[in-house]
């Protein structure tokens, strides 16, 4: 997870179009794609392929100036054929950094409506910077070398800068006027071990920073394992003839690897001559890795069982753990350029942070990139970490384990704190110390992973309610700002909600107040807006003071 663990603004402008307008988007058909196998990624691929097909004609047809262009990014298709289409959007050929949009069309092809992360028509008066690349990719690197021994959004201080990549021409969209900018990636270390990549954005023009943020996002045959918090359980592993492998073909090839103290590389594939592994103590290599390979196997089973998604992309490729990262290292991450997952061993390396809500945590960081992208900073920013609280905890529920019982709170078994309590809590966010309960206007100056807290709270009583009450043994008493009570519609269709939201609604710049939007269009199509769970969202959110 990103901070202790700490465990990486939607303008929702829905343009209804005319019958005319509509027509000059074409009307070719797809089905569905099944949630299972090689074929279902294929057919997501050509689905993408199809949305591309039609994105000259989608661009006309929204107003588009002569200079944009749409490429498709994403593609998700109802039951009933309706189709959500994902676009990014290039300006003289550059990208244009929260300037997507998605379009929604009914079966027969005509466009519903559109969501916009940028409202207005995009215009720039040149396309020629006045700094160079160099000087760009200076600045940036300079911007990044200056934080040297001071604390980041983690708490952890950056070490080294090690390179950074060749700063490139974007169009900056995703706050307020857009400009020419480029774009730089800078690398380094931070002080407890995390690798650091550092985007940043700076005008073309001046060299100033508009936006940085940090993309490595931090936290966690069937054979047998005994993992150090998952307990006994099942694994599918992959028989060479001569030995197993921690590989699961089932799961998209998914697997583990054992960094062994390393900070770099992709790790050996834990290899056994047994299909038994671990020993459920960390002072076995093996348990770790038990717990990373299930953490994984449990993820991806409970995106497809929940919501057919085909993988963390949704086309079909598990990612793979790398577990022993570092020494002493208190932190697990999440880098979408590996796709891949990495846990430290903790504290003496005895506490590894391979627990289950984490590991679905951070994978999950990679569904939000694949899908809304939601920037990493401001109310999109904590909105981005709730996404992966909520589904962290969805993927602990769904696998329900005797060793960790499902609960509302996050990383609760790890002993982050030293002192046994859970890293944040959904039913009353504030109790961690930092967290906010409640929506406020300064609650984007927050780090993500407090401004998070008010989503999950949204969540746990869209879920469960307000009010004292004991769930699976746990005691929760969740308060809501107005002094309503709030009934909750279940766990089960709140996840639907949410999921909805993100794949279908959200944008890159999507804040708090286009959640609430994007969640109740969510509710309205998958219950009807005048259905119990519609009004319900309505008031979870003014509970946590979303109006």
């Amino acid at each position: 997870m990103k901070r202790k663990l700490t465990v990486g603004a939607v303008l929702s402008a829905s343009v209804f179009l005319t019958g005319a307008v509509q027509a000059g988007i074409g009307t070719a058909q797809a089905s569905p794609a099944p949630a299972n196998g090689a074929f279902a990624g294929q057919q997501h691929a050509e689905l993408i392929a199809q949305a591309d097909s039609q994105a000259a004609a989608a661009a006309k047809a929204l107003g588009l100036g002569g200079q944009e262009k749409l490429v498709a990014r994403d593609a998700v298709v109802d039951a009933d054929g309706t189709k959500h289409l994902r676009y990014e959007r290039t300006f003289g050929g550059l990208p244009v950094l929260g300037g997507d949009l998605i379009v929604h069309q009914d079966a027969k092809g005509a466009v519903k409506s559109v969501d916009r992360a940028l409202g207005g028509k995009l215009a720039l008066p040149s396309l020629t910077p006045k700094l160079s690349a160099d000087q760009a990719a200076a600045t940036a690197t300079g911007t990044v070398k200056a934080t040297i021994g001071a604390k980041d959004a983690d708490d952890a201080a950056l070490s080294s800068v090690d390179r950074s990549s060749g700063a490139k021409l974007v169009v900056w969209a995703a706050t307020g006027t857009p400009r020419l900018a480029y774009q730089t990636t800078v690398e380094g270390m931070r002080a407890d071990g995390t690798p650091s990549r550092q985007r940043l954005v700076t005008d073309a023009a001046t060299g100033e920073v508009l936006s940085t943020h940090e993309e490595i996002q931090t936290a966690n045959a069937t054979g047998t394992g005994k993992g150090v918090f998952v307990g006994t359980v099942p694994l599918t592993t992959n028989y060479t003839g001569s030995a197993y492998q921690l590989k699961d073909a089932t799961r998209g090839n998914q697997y583990t690897t054992n960094l062994s103290g390393r900070t770099s590389g992709n790790g050996t594939l834990y290899s056994n001559s047994t299909n038994t592994w671990g020993s459920g103590l960390a002072s076995n290599t093996q348990s770790a890795a038990v717990d990373a390979q299930y953490g994984a196997a449990v993820t991806w089973d409970f995106y497809k069982a929940t919501f057919g998604r085909n993988g963390i992309r949704n086309d079909g490729v598990g990612a793979y753990s790398r577990v022993h990262y570092g020494k002493n290292y208190v932190n697990a991450f999440w880098d979408d350029s590996c796709f891949c997952m990495t846990y430290g061993d903790g504290v003496s390396n005895t506490h590894p942070l391979t627990e289950l809500d984490v590991a679905g945590h951070e994978m999950s960081h990679g569904v939000t990139s694949a899908t809304a992208n939601l920037n990493y900073f401001g109310e999109s920013g904590g909105l981005n970490e709730a996404t992966s609280d909520i589904f962290g905890t969805g993927v602990e529920w769904y696998a329900n384990l005797p060793a960790n019982k499902p609960n509302y709170w996050l990383g609760e078994l790890i002993d982050f704190n030293s002192d046994g309590t859970p890293l944040r809590y959904m039913d009353k966010p504030s109790k961690d110390g930092t967290s906010p309960d409640y929506w406020s206007s300064s609650l984007g100056q927050l780090d993500v992973h407090y401004s998070s807290g008010v989503a999950n709270h949204f969540f746990y009583l869209l879920a469960e309610g307000s009010g004292a009450k004991s769930i699976n043994g746990y005691s929760y008493n969740s308060p809501t700002s107005n002094g309503q009570s709030v009934a909750g519609i279940g766990r089960a269709k709140a996840l639907q909600v949410w999921y909805r939201a993100l794949t279908v609604y959200m944008t890159s710049t999507t804040n708090y107040k286009g959640a609430r939007t994007a969640t109740l269009k969510a509710a309205a199509d998958l219950y009807g807006a005048s259905s119990t769970e519609y009004g319900q969202v309505a008031a979870a959110w003014s509970a946590v003071n979303v109006s």
